[in-house]
């Protein structure tokens, strides 16, 4: 895992002016690179996954994978070989799993494979509902039982009892799960555990986010019979315990699809930032509902699927060659978080940055996630003009012009997609700002100083 630093941004911002100029490279999909990772569990010896972003996120999850007994060998910045035939244990290491939540995908695969799995319960013994009773309910449906260690607060999954050696417990048996929400992490996880299950699993309201479909058509090269990704009903006949070929895959060797949330955050960032920026190596596709609104919005976007580039042009340039009677260059607009295709929750902070330089008022509903609004304070700070109406909804009434903090004020990375939020803030800003807790940004974003340097933003990484 790499070690939190207290390393910083400083970045002089633009003062609204479009600057920047070039192309920015899109890497793989951080989201499905994790799940395939987790995958690699199901497979009877070394599989090789191209086009791995080389992350935080990454390098937690290949460090949780090791402690287990996996052997991961970097072959190169964007390739991994991962071979699980050498696993020790199924005991999830609380230490390194804390840091990345999504770790619980790992117990789908392990489950599947040895029988049982134990992991940290999320955020402590917590009485209430839990953010992975998607998880939880659908392996007790499986077949396997579910118990909380409150003393080590610590699930077990497998056999009523959990031996020294947790490497032979229960067979998982197929059945029907409806998801009361439509979750990616419990659509991927279950589809996964499901794999090497005896019988045929059907998992019915399911996540249809293009990383599920990445994962399971490798799954199916090596030997799973997976139909229906795409669609809310997904049904996978299992292979009754057999591992996935490892030799079948050599010939579909797995290759992440490109990160529509880092092409989205650049074609934002763009929008507020570049006279012309090209976003290469994306999947337009996949970025059709912020398209839409960004060019009803004003901003001139360009496609070509066949090329997989995404170019933007400002019209003006910058806020002085704008016509007198136009108040601002975008118009505002309404924007309600909702599972793929809709508008995905992890461009929503950057998209509010984006429009407190729109004109006129902006709802933003977020039917996701709560608590993910800690970044408005900073933006507030900044100058903008947001109104926090309750947990999933706030407003935002622009254009307002961005400023650094008085008094030498630093801003915070609150997560991965808030601190990309605020990056974008301090660029479009006047004045030289610092952000705090850059380590969240790189769990999600590879060398995004760098990138941003070689379009013409003035980006420092301190400490």
């Amino acid at each position: 895992m790499t070690p939190v630093t207290k390393e910083t941004f400083v970045i002089q911002g633009l003062g609204g002016e479009k600057k920047l100029r070039g192309t920015v490279e899109v890497n793989g999909a951080k989201n499905a690179a994790l799940k395939a990772m987790a995958a690699a569990v199901l497979f009877d010896g070394p599989v090789t996954l191209n086009n791995i972003p080389d992350t935080d996120d990454v390098h937690t999850l290949t460090d949780i994978l090791m402690s287990l007994g996996v052997k991961v060998a970097k072959k190169d910045a964007h390739t991994l070989i991962i071979d699980a035939s050498s696993i020790t244990s199924t005991d999830i290491d609380a230490n390194l799993a804390k840091s990345m939540r999504a770790s619980v995908v790992l117990t789908g695969p392990l489950l599947a494979r040895f029988g049982n799995v134990s992991f940290p319960a999320p955020g402590g013994c917590v009485i209430g509902t839990r953010p992975i009773d998607l998880f939880l309910q659908g392996y007790e449906k499986m077949g396997a039982k579910v118990t909380l260690d409150e003393e080590a607060c610590v699930y077990r999954i497998g056999s009523p009892t959990h031996p020294e050696s947790n490497m032979s417990a229960v067979s998982l048996h197929g059945t029907e799960i409806f998801f009361n929400l439509q979750a990616v992490g419990p659509t991927e996880t279950l589809m996964m555990a499901a794999t090497l299950a005896e019988g045929v699993t059907i998992l019915k309201n399911c996540a249809m986010e293009p990383e599920i479909g990445n994962v399971a058509e490798w799954l199916s090269a090596g030997g799973a019979d997976i139909t229906g990704v795409g669609t809310p009903t997904i049904t996978i006949r299992g292979t009754g315990g057999k591992l996935l070929s490892a030799k079948t895959v050599e010939a579909h060797p797995y290759v992440a699809i490109p990160d529509r949330i880092e092409a989205g955050s650049f074609l934002i960032l763009g929008a507020l930032c570049a006279e012309e920026l090209s976003i290469h190596g994306c999947e337009p596709a996949h970025l059709e509902s912020l398209i839409s609104m960004l060019r009803g919005s004003g901003v001139s976007i360009e496609t070509d699927s066949v090329k997989k580039v995404v170019t933007l042009r400002n019209l003006a340039k910058n806020k002085k060659d704008m016509p007198a009677s136009l108040p601002a260059i975008f118009s505002a607009f309404n924007v309600r978080t909702h599972e793929y295709p809709g508008f995905p929750t992890d461009l929503q902070a950057p998209l509010v940055t984006f429009l407190t330089q729109a004109s006129g008022e902006s709802l933003i509903f977020e039917t996701i996630f709560e608590g993910r609004f800690k970044y408005v304070e900073d933006l507030q700070k900044m100058g903008a003009n947001i109104t926090v109406m309750n947990p999933r909804e706030i407003m935002i009434k622009g254009p307002t012009p961005l400023s650094e903090l008085p008094d030498k004020e630093e801003l915070q990375a609150h997560d991965i997609r808030a601190g990309f939020a605020v990056v974008m803030a301090a660029l479009v800003g006047k004045g030289t700002f610092t952000i705090n807790n850059i380590h969240l940004i790189d769990r999600g974003y590879e060398k995004l100083e760098e990138r941003l340097r070689a379009i013409g933003a003035d980006v420092r990484r301190v400490g």
